[in-house]
């Protein structure tokens, strides 16, 4: 089995400031990690600099579009409403069968 180095990712500030208020708005780091496809560490560090003060973006040519920033959070809102559904599917199911 050949390991193949993966390639670091570059992002903007702003990409990591809207990653870091994705985790400081309710969701869990874990759920936005996985929907903006970062490792959860991190997202960790990012949260940390952005409460810190410290953040700071890609000096060189941003590698992350407006574009790619905006499926990130569409993704990210996703994620979260269709966890809701889910939970709200299961809860109507669990109280449909107490009525029988």
């Amino acid at each position: 089995m050949t390991m193949t180095k993966s390639k670091r990712g570059r992002y903007t500030l702003e990409f990591k400031q809207e990653a870091a208020r994705l985790v400081e708005s309710g969701q869990s780091m874990a759920a936005a990690a996985r929907s903006l496809g970062l490792v959860e560490q991190t997202l960790g560090n990012w949260v940390r600099e952005h409460r810190a003060g410290t953040l700071k973006g890609a000096t060189s040519k941003p590698v992350v579009s407006a574009e790619q920033m905006e499926n990130s959070r569409l993704g990210a809102e996703l994620a979260r409403v269709t966890m809701e559904r889910d939970i709200l599917g299961k809860a109507t199911a669990f109280f449909a069968k107490g009525q029988r």
